[in-house]
């Protein structure tokens, strides 16, 4: 390929879609002071979300964030399990095009758990 040829870019805008997924966040917190864990494991979510869905504008949902705290500043959760749902932006003045929505999945166990598309009719 020719150094000044880019590939084109893919458009995100007419994947309007919902995943579940597994984040390994004692990767990201191991090490970190201990009061600095539980903000630092928040901005690791939303830098996933960012990463997975390609969208700047990344939402998390209340019972997101309340699960994340639920041990504390300092004791976080090994693994949590998020539904990323990447939706259009309605408002006509929005920066981005789509935002992404990210929601916590209650599960008993991430033994065998992989990322799967969730069908979303809301």
């Amino acid at each position: 390929m020719v150094k000044d040829q880019k590939t084109p870019k893919r458009s995100t805008l007419a994947d309007v879609v919902t995943r579940e997924y597994t984040i390994h966040l004692h990767k990201h917190v191991f090490g970190r002071s201990l009061r600095k864990r539980t903000p630092h494991a928040v901005k690791a979510v939303k830098a996933f979300a960012e990463k997975a869905m390609g969208t700047k504008d990344v939402r998390l949902d209340p019972a997101l964030n309340k699960s994340l705290w639920s041990r504390g500043v300092k004791h976080i959760n090994h693994r949590i399990r998020v539904r990323i749902a990447r939706k259009r932006n309605d408002d006509e003045n929005a920066k981005e095009k789509l935002y992404s929505y990210v929601t916590y999945v209650p599960v008993a166990s991430f033994k065998g758990l992989e990322t799967q598309v969730v069908d979303d009719e809301a």
